[in-house]
């Protein structure tokens, strides 16, 4: 039997060829280090400028293994190798780690993970918007423990607000920015129990429409959550599933355009062409729903009637850069977690893909000078890749060797639990004989589930532009929004900000240089 290191040694003389022959130069690596710390160097003449805007993208799921395969598909997709690529959120000058636990969970959901890292408060499994007070399902224990979102913060402080989703915009993350609810499933009355809606708790989808009433961009999927019970989907008639589900009977479409002031120019459209038939700078306030649930996945997107993440980003910039005061944008690539619960891990990377390319479409749009840009997740799964696998295999590809067990190969992706636990014949389902490169192929996982579950482990935070040198070390989950409160002179912690308006506003000097402008030169020396 073939031993496991002459496996080994036999790939690495396979594999030398795809080595770039630029690689095998010491030359290359030193120089490159050396620009690297030329880099790091400037890197300690801090940004202390006050944020005008900020923009934080959550990619839902998306754990460090994510990050690094997704970087490696960028690449083959470039048909590069993969493994030296740098993906946009690569670029940014500051990482941190985050902690993701709920404060009654060591594992967490996306309900309680958004309640830290946009409202600064640690909560419960599967509640939005409420502190650890509020029991999940417990309607009653959500009166009084309420709590705001940076998004709240931002609208107060006079600036533009908006959502971006390829969820539902009902679904948890971007309900944490405007909702409180004791139930992230509550999308709407109609999934709610009599008792809360008896207690007088109201569904997600209507607190969107009336807890901050004058978001100036919203878009995602979620339409059916909008309309009275089996309205039919203006896209999909005859598809029962996709009807209206409100209870109510409330059109929340109607009460969102009759909240908007007569002389401002509102917009509600369902797909992508009525979106990018718009004009963005004469819009100012923006309703977009794609899909009556999720939007569908990037690889299965429909390019007439669903817009990408980045062209909505595009847009959504477009329309809330008009406001002097600046804007607050809450960018979530939502579906890298539904992949991943199905155990495609195509899908889910694919997604990943398509928000890095929205980082950088927004990167090009904003300035680092008055725009704090923070990329992060909620949590991670148990995705992960390995198996020795050579340079520029194919991400989705199998490993270079056989099972020293059971004598069958195995992809390099695999899961630690989830829906592709296969048994053949007694044994693992030998995956040479299926398309493990399909679209929806399920990768096998160690322990069946019907869905693939998140992970603990904490999750990598980037940032750029005013104060992101905030962003360092390892940091509970919701100190991420203070820091952005921080940053923009918005939220509670604003004693900072007095010298800097008074000096002239976004693009002034950082509080701490402005302080030691002011002391007299004896104090200094």
């Amino acid at each position: 039997m073939i031993s496991l290191f002459l496996v080994l040694v036999i790939g690495t003389c396979l594999t030398n060829s795809l080595v770039p022959e630029k690689e095998k130069d010491p030359k290359y690596w030193r120089d490159q280090a050396q620009q690297t710390l030329k880099y790091a160097l400037r890197l300690q003449n801090l940004n202390t400028n006050v944020a005008k805007n900020v923009i934080m993208f959550l990619g839902d799921g998306m754990g460090v293994s994510t990050v690094t395969a997704t970087r490696i598909l960028k690449g083959q997709l470039h048909h590069n190798p993969g493994e030296e690529t740098r993906l946009e959120m690569d670029k940014f000058p500051y990482v941190a780690l985050s902690k993701t636990y709920n404060t009654n969970a060591q594992v967490p959901d996306s309900a309680g993970t958004a309640t830290a890292y946009l409202c600064g408060v640690k909560a419960n499994e599967g509640t939005v918007g409420v502190s650890a007070a509020t029991q999940r399902t417990q309607c009653n224990t959500t009166q009084g423990n309420e709590v705001t979102s940076i998004l709240r913060w931002a609208k107060d402080a006079g600036k533009s607000v908006g959502i971006v989703t390829t969820t539902r915009v009902n679904h948890a993350t971007p309900s944490a920015a405007y909702a409180h609810s004791a139930d992230r499933d509550w999308y709407s009355d109609n999934e709610m129990p009599p008792e809360a809606l008896s207690q007088g708790c109201k569904d997600i989808a209507y607190q969107l429409m009336h807890n901050v009433k004058d978001i100036e961009v919203i878009m995602g999927g979620g339409r059916k959550y909008m309309f009275p019970k089996n309205r039919t989907d203006v896209e999909y008639e005859m598809d029962e599933k996709s009807r209206g589900t409100r209870l109510d009977g409330l059109n929340l479409i109607d009460i969102w355009k009759n909240f908007k002031p007569r002389h401002k120019h509102s917009h509600y459209v369902w797909n992508r062409t009525e979106l990018l038939a718009l004009d963005p700078y004469t819009v100012d306030y923006l309703l977009g729903l794609f899909e009556p649930g999720d939007m569908q996945y990037e690889l299965n997107r429909n390019n007439v009637t669903d817009p990408s993440l980045s062209e909505m980003v595009e847009i959504a910039i477009k329309i809330l850069s008009k406001n002097p005061r600046g804007f607050f944008l809450l960018v979530e690539g939502g579906r890298i977690d539904h992949g991943h619960h199905e155990g495609k891990a195509k899908q889910a990377l694919h997604e990943a893909v398509e928000m890095d390319r929205a980082i950088g479409k927004a990167g090009v749009m904003t300035s680092l000078e008055d725009t704090l840009t923070v990329v992060t997740a909620d949590h991670s799964h148990v995705f992960t890749f390995g198996g020795y696998t050579p340079r520029g295999n194919s991400i989705f590809g199998l490993a270079p060797m056989v099972s020293d067990t059971d004598k069958k190969p195995f992809t390099a992706i695999l899961y630690g639990n989830g829906p592709g636990y296969k048994v053949v014949g007694g044994e693992r389902e030998n995956v040479s004989m299926v398309d493990y490169a399909h679209n929806n192929y399920q990768a096998q996982s160690a322990v069946p589930l019907r869905h693939e579950t998140h992970g603990g482990e904490d999750v990598a935070v980037f940032a750029k532009g005013p104060m992101a040198h905030l962003l360092h070390g390892v940091h509970e989950q919701n100190y991420i929004p203070h820091v952005m409160a921080y940053a923009a002179c918005i939220g509670a912690n604003q004693d900072h900000c007095a010298s800097a308006s008074s000096a002239g506003g976004p693009s002034s000097p950082g509080p701490l240089l402005l302080l030691l402008a002011l002391l007299p030169v004896g104090i200094l020396f």
